[in-house]
């Protein structure tokens, strides 16, 4: 079994997790959303400073602030994002932009995005961080062919 298919089965738990996949969004999409579950894409390639990126995943995740640059009101939207159903996937392409440029927000939006994988009371979230990068202390979705 696939690391994102044990995710969706809930034998991984929802967390923010590193994996080294290439198959295509729309194969990922098909395949979350197949299980019951809500899917989010961030593309962050041509994301590297601190107000495009918050404006851009308060828009993936419909947070209310979505037109705000601000980071500390990005996490506070993070945290309190309620999520219905089986859980929602936010696939992050294209991470290393943001850690390299900018690693104090990468880290703050890292943390709240940690804290709230693990607020289970307020819907399942699980945050896919896919690509290469700098390293991470983080669990890596395993792939099986």
């Amino acid at each position: 079994m696939s690391g994102l298919a044990a995710l969706l089965a809930g034998h991984n738990p929802p967390a923010v997790h590193q994996w080294h996949n290439h198959a295509h969004v729309e194969d990922v999409e098909h395949a979350v959303e197949k299980a019951g579950w809500a899917f989010r894409y961030l593309d962050g390639w041509t994301i590297e400073d601190r107000a495009t990126f918050c404006k851009t995943t308060a828009s993936v995740l419909d947070l209310p602030d979505r037109d705000t640059a601000d980071l500390d009101r990005l996490c506070e939207g993070v945290s309190g994002l309620r999520v219905d159903g089986n859980g929602m996937v936010l696939l992050w392409d294209g991470w290393s932009p943001l850690a390299r440029h900018d690693d104090d927000a990468f880290q703050t939006v890292l943390a709240s995005m940690r804290e709230r994988t693990a607020a289970t009371d307020k819907g399942r979230l699980a945050v896919i961080l896919r690509g290469e990068g700098p390293t991470l202390d983080i669990e890596e979705l395993p792939i099986k062919h």
